[in-house]
């Protein structure tokens, strides 16, 4: 976590692989890893362990959006409109609105 805080996220990120393999029911690492992975932009290997997470448990509005956003980010914004929808639903916070607005914006403007 620390290799995290302080900007280095592909350090983090390859430490906590090894993690989630020794613990590999840990929501607590995987999350930290999803996050890495994310700042490391390896997005679809983000999007994998978000989306671990969210079946794991599907009331973490929080893994909702880190999986909205790593799809974005890999390039499947239509993808990326349900799971940001359902954090937005869960819990309406003022960045999860925003990338749900951006995506639907960005959307709309490609079917134009």
């Amino acid at each position: 976590m620390k290799l995290l805080e302080e900007g280095s996220p592909a350090a983090a990120a390859a430490i906590l692989e090894h993690a989630a393999q020794a613990e590999p029911g840990s929501r607590s690492i995987r999350e930290a890893l999803a996050r890495a992975q994310f700042n490391s932009r390896r997005y679809d290997e983000a999007a994998g362990s978000f989306r671990w997470i969210v079946d794991a448990n599907p009331t973490e509005d929080y893994a909702y959006f880190g999986l909205g956003m790593a799809l974005w980010r890999s390039g499947d914004i239509e993808a990326a409109q349900e799971p940001l929808a359902m954090a937005v639903a869960m819990r309406p916070l003022r960045h999860y609105v925003s990338a749900l607005k951006q995506v639907r914006a960005t959307l709309r403007a490609r079917r134009a």
